[in-house]
């Protein structure tokens, strides 16, 4: 028999301490199953507040690496480079994990399968229900990914990285709720200032397109040369579709139709389904932007 999965759960930290007791214990408290609990590391990115205090109630627990702040990217990139189990379990501090996550998760740990991701109950900061129904996941503390497929798509910017796996066709989808998805002030996401979130993930798509590009010569072996290039004008024209939205969000409605064009392009050498360029091409003519400005997540988000 194939030993069970051992699961880094990997928790990312920067000035979440009024937070991290909870993520750190959702961990720990997990539901026994057929995985192994390899490790729980704490990466503590520059916080000035109380989170090196919450890490010592933990100790023996877990793993603190704690170092000057250098971003959300570079954290989540050592997640990978740093934790040491098969799969990585990122979890953003303000978030928690529900008990059954790892072992619902390592039940989908099977055949060709490197990316798992799954829904999630989204909270206010208090941690009470904000939406009635859970809402798809897609985000870092949604995600479980295979620790070495995920190395050759390093360095990250983003969790969109991760999400290649998927579109190469070796990832799943389950339906379960398994993360507490908190909103608040302080989140890292701005989905209130017209256009600044669209941006942000068109700059994500684009540069995990270049990235993708870059492995044409010597592919990973997950993914063959003709699935890594449609893979890639997928990510493309995501960023397109981004720079639209942004750019209806902004009351920008020329620049969006200069940008439809290029998206129809990246759709057609992807081999995409032609239905959001077709949704995009609406909304420009129009001119209502697909997404609502909120402070909640939205399902473009995780598109």
């Amino acid at each position: 028999m194939n030993a069970p999965p051992r699961i880094s759960c990997v928790i990312l930290c920067h000035n979440y301490g009024r937070y991290l007791d909870r993520a750190i214990k959702s961990c720990l408290e997990q539901e026994p199953g057929n995985f192994v609990l390899h490790e729980v590391i704490v990466i503590d990115d520059g916080s000035s507040d109380e989170t090196e205090e919450v890490c010592r109630r933990h100790k023996g627990d877990v793993k603190v690496i704690r170092r000057n702040q250098q971003g959300f990217g570079q954290t989540l990139t050592d997640a990978f480079l740093l934790s040491t189990g098969d799969w990585v379990a990122p979890l953003d501090a303000d978030d928690w994990f529900h008990p059954s996550k790892l072992r619902t998760c390592a039940e989908a740990m099977a055949g060709e399968t490197l990316f798992i991701e799954h829904w999630e109950n989204v909270v206010d900061p208090d941690g009470k229900p904000m939406l009635e129904e859970p809402h798809p996941g897609g985000n870092t503390s949604t995600l479980v990914v295979h620790r070495g497929a995920a190395r050759t798509l390093l360095p990250a910017s983003n969790e969109i990285f991760f999400h290649a796996l998927r579109e190469a066709g070796r990832g799943i989808a389950l339906r379960e709720p398994l993360t507490f998805y908190r909103v608040h002030p302080r989140s890292m996401t701005d989905r209130s200032t017209p256009g600044v979130s669209q941006d942000y993930r068109a700059v994500v798509c684009l540069a995990l397109s270049d990235r993708l590009r870059a492995l044409y010569a010597s592919p990973p072996g997950w993914v063959t040369t003709r699935r890594l290039r449609r893979t890639s004008w997928h990510f493309r024209t995501l960023a397109f579709g981004h720079r639209v939205e942004s750019a209806l969000q902004r009351k920008e409605r020329l620049s969006a139709i200069l940008l439809i064009p290029g998206m129809l392009i990246g759709t057609l050498r992807a081999r995409a389904p032609i239905t959001p360029w077709l949704r995009s091409l609406s909304s420009t003519i129009t001119g209502r932007p697909l997404v609502r400005l909120t402070t909640a997540p939205e399902e473009q988000a995780h598109s």
